[in-house]
């Protein structure tokens, strides 16, 4: 049994949105192929997601001193203990599904966020006197994402999503992309037909 977190970096249902219509189909044959895992959704928009802020960083460097937690104010413990709860959940998991739109060539700012929460020093990769080296292992992820043009990879999204899960160790990401559509609306239904068969057939094998 793998758990299993759909990480969903979109602020629409999924009847609006393209994306989400592409997770539903891929999450549909997922759970079929894979009844007893364990899955766990994380809306990021309907999260207590933290932000990297003054709060947390000053939070940061009293404990990186040597200061107990219980020294720190009510709203920087509060706000530590829910960074360290995504960072333990992304941990816990054993597989990522990755869903977003592409807005200006980059991810949302949600995922921005979230990322920041399991990308931490001496938990998910550390620092040797050469280079990073990762300390996350059998992790994988699919990321699912939309553009209005067809970028083929190239955009830095993916290219970004790519990087970071494998800065963390995370080597296996694959891609399934919904492009086109607004660049060629006449094409919607094939561009669709064809990203809901690539979701089908990766779900059955991942």
């Amino acid at each position: 049994m793998s758990k299993v977190l759909v990480v969903k970096a979109h602020p629409l249902a999924t009847e609006q949105s393209r994306t989400l219509t592409i997770l539903a189909q891929f999450m549909q044959v997922y759970q079929k192929q894979n009844p007893a895992d364990e899955i766990s959704w994380l809306d990021l928009y309907q999260s207590d997601l933290p932000e990297i802020d003054q709060e947390l960083m000053t939070a940061w460097a009293a404990l990186k001193e040597g200061q107990a937690m219980a020294t720190l104010s009510a709203s920087q413990q509060e706000k530590v203990a829910r960074f360290n709860r995504y960072t333990d959940q992304f941990l816990a998991t054993d597989k990522f599904v990755i869903v977003n739109p592409l807005w200006n060539l980059n991810v949302p700012t949600k995922l921005k966020a979230w990322i920041d929460t399991v990308m931490v020093a001496g938990k998910t990769f550390r620092h040797t006197e050469t280079a990073p080296q990762p300390l996350v292992t059998g992790k994988k992820a699919v990321h699912i994402q939309s553009a209005g043009s067809v970028y083929a990879g190239q955009d830095f999204a993916t290219q970004y999503i790519k990087t970071i899960l494998g800065f963390a160790g995370v080597d296996e990401v694959i891609k399934i992309n919904i492009e086109g559509i607004d660049h060629s609306p006449e094409k919607a239904n094939v561009i669709m037909q064809e990203a809901i068969e690539t979701a089908k057939q990766t779900a059955q094998v991942f």
